[in-house]
């Protein structure tokens, strides 16, 4: 049953993207919100339907904790959902994502349209400065910039592998940055079609403030994020044994959060070669 609700799921999934990349297309001749609003409604509809076929609810905690205005938002990324799942808690955000999304058809336009930040991750320092320039021009509009720390999708309970990306913008853009903690990758696991049912949960943490130093920021915010996934990470685990599911082998090779990171990971300030997210 599981693997047939999981195939309904994602044709159903890819359907409504469709839909909704069909139906968007009239936003090119209107307010680049017009698009974001399009985005929204993918976003609830997917997550509506994971719910109502995969038997996956949503659980958002410490939604009142979410600033007004302009804000630098740092979510664990763990799935695909969070690309979609979280377009609703804000206002009017924009993503910082690969150069290369743009080149899709329609999804990259619409992408370009909502005036989305692309990051070069070839060019390494240039486009830490690019990102907050750009950054910078959309913050501006009151605008809330999500970005992914570690870059790409990480397995529920692996070791953490932060970027100095979200360091450098923190410290060039002056805003506070609001930290996200997940546990959606034991429900929907990266490089796989199966989407589990129980519960993703969401929490919103307490908004780091502007003003720290690199070193500071990057420490608190690893160790913020890293401490509240391990707590999701293992109810979810709770729920899925009780459900008569095994996914404790997707945490092997993880390390406590508290473990000092390997030297691939949150790069210091003074890195000739930083890694973009």
């Amino acid at each position: 049953m599981l693997i047939v609700r999981s195939v309904v799921y994602n044709i159903l999934f890819y359907l409504n993207l469709f839909v909704h990349l069909i139906a968007a297309i009239p936003t090119f001749w209107m307010p680049y919100r017009c698009i974001i609003e399009v985005a929204k409604s993918w976003g609830r509809t997917s997550t509506w339907l994971l719910r109502v076929i995969c038997g996956t609810r949503v659980e958002i905690r410490g939604i009142d904790k979410i600033p007004w205005g302009p804000l630098l938002i740092a979510s664990k990324h763990q799935s695909t959902w969070e690309t979609f799942g979280i377009i609703s808690l804000f206002v009017d955000p924009a993503f910082i994502l690969k150069r290369e999304l743009l080149w899709l058809p329609l999804f990259g336009w619409y992408a370009w349209k909502g005036q989305m930040i692309p990051v070069n991750r070839g060019a390494r320092a240039q486009a830490l400065a690019t990102i907050a320039r750009e950054a910078r021009v959309q913050l501006a509009r009151g605008r809330q910039i999500i970005i992914f720390p570690e870059g790409t999708r990480r397995p529920a309970g692996a070791k953490p592998s932060y970027r100095f990306g979200v360091v450098h913008l923190y410290a060039e853009i002056g805003v506070s940055c609001l930290p996200i903690a997940l546990n959606s990758g034991l429900y929907w696991p990266r490089r796989s079609l199966l989407r589990y049912p129980g519960t993703i949960r969401v929490e919103i943490l307490d908004p780091i403030p502007p003003g720290l130093d690199k070193e500071a920021f990057a420490q608190r915010l690893r160790d913020t994020i890293e401490e509240a996934t391990a707590r999701l990470v293992a109810e979810g685990e709770r729920e899925l044994a009780a459900l008569g599911y095994d996914v404790t082998a997707r945490r092997r090779g993880s390390r406590p959060p508290s473990a000092a990171p390997p030297e691939d990971e949150v790069r210091s300030p003074d890195s000739r070669a930083p890694r973009v997210p």
